[in-house]
């Protein structure tokens, strides 16, 4: 297990290596570039010198030259770079709206396994029934509707009939939990709800084909409960394929928090992220791209060191 962890670690370097210059290379080529943003944005801007705002800003050189120096102060200095909005630092920026997308993307992972597991084991066990058609219908109907759709619906139409809007206030955890949760449950809700849908139809369908194992008869066969044969037999080894799509969503949960801080105007990484994409702000892009690149991959060397504790069968050299 170590060398593989070690492995796995070492592979991520050329891997993020490669995200990162395919970021960096990608902005660059959108139409348009921080000058005209800075032009469009800001009015005290316009009928400056560009070739010196650009020699300030350090734009003036290559992309192959400013790529170069991205990498130097990252290896040498530890740092992503200034904005080219404000001059602050990129990662300070990163860790102070850091915890707002962790709390959304955990409270979101939380509700989806709390809503998708209980319901795919359940209509699993009661195959063709009425609840399990009921739980397959809701699936379907949780893949099919988008989530930035649900979103503004919560926020139009409570507003129109009841004048209630959700908070976008963030209220630090440790202050008021009660009022921070109020916060992100809903915005948790819309994104855990989306998520939730395929791991119960992945769960659902695990279930049914480790019901039918000769090692569940066996287990029925000697009189356990049937709870116990779910429970301890049954629901472990079917959690492979689930764990691993819960693994797979990463990228799309990364995807949705930028879409729902937007909407909910929360300030975490997926906002400041539109923001600076606005802008052409590249340092900001960059860094962020990188940070959610860590986090996806990451996560995923998590999963793959899971297999081994719920099926110790599972050995990695």
């Amino acid at each position: 297990m170590r060398a593989y962890t070690i492995r796995r670690l070492l592979l991520l370097i050329p891997t993020l290596f490669i995200l990162a210059t395919m970021v960096f290379l990608s902005v660059r080529f959108v139409p348009g570039d921080a000058i005209d943003a800075m032009e469009a944005k800001y009015q005290t801007y316009t009928g400056l010198d560009r070739e010196a705002l650009e020699k300030q800003l350090g734009l003036n050189v290559p992309i192959l030259v400013q790529y170069g120096r991205w990498w130097r102060d990252l290896i040498l200095h530890g740092t992503l770079g200034e904005s080219l909005f404000g001059g602050w630092s990129v990662e300070e920026k990163i860790l102070a709206r850091l915890p707002v997308t962790i709390e959304l993307g955990l409270l979101a992972i939380i509700i989806s396994l709390v809503i998708s597991l209980p319901v795919g084991v359940y209509s699993a066990i009661c195959q063709d029934t009425p609840a399990d058609y009921v739980g397959r219908t809701l699936a379907v109907i949780g893949m099919a509707m988008p989530n930035f759709w649900l979103a503004l619906m919560v926020i139009i139409y409570p507003a129109i009939w009841w004048g209630w809007s959700p908070p976008t206030q963030v209220i630090p955890f440790f202050e008021d939990p009660l009022g921070n949760l109020g916060v992100f449950i809903i915005p948790s809700l819309i994104l855990g709800t989306a998520m939730s849908a395929d791991t119960m139809r992945m769960t659902r369908t695990m279930m049914l084909e480790v019901l039918r194992q000769d090692y569940i008869r066996t287990a029925r066969s000697k009189g356990l409960k049937e709870r116990v044969v779910v429970t301890r037999h049954a629901l472990k080894n079917s959690l492979i394929p689930v764990v691993t799509m819960v693994g797979m969503r990463m990228p799309i949960l990364v995807g949705g928090s930028v879409i729902i801080e937007n909407i909910f105007a929360l300030p975490g990484l997926g906002r400041l992220y539109m923001l600076a994409l606005q802008d052409r702000d590249y340092p900001v892009v960059s860094g962020i791209n990188l940070f959610f690149a860590i986090w996806v991959v990451g996560f995923n060397l998590i999963v793959d060191l899971i297999y081994p504790i719920l099926d110790p069968r599972i050995r990695y050299r």
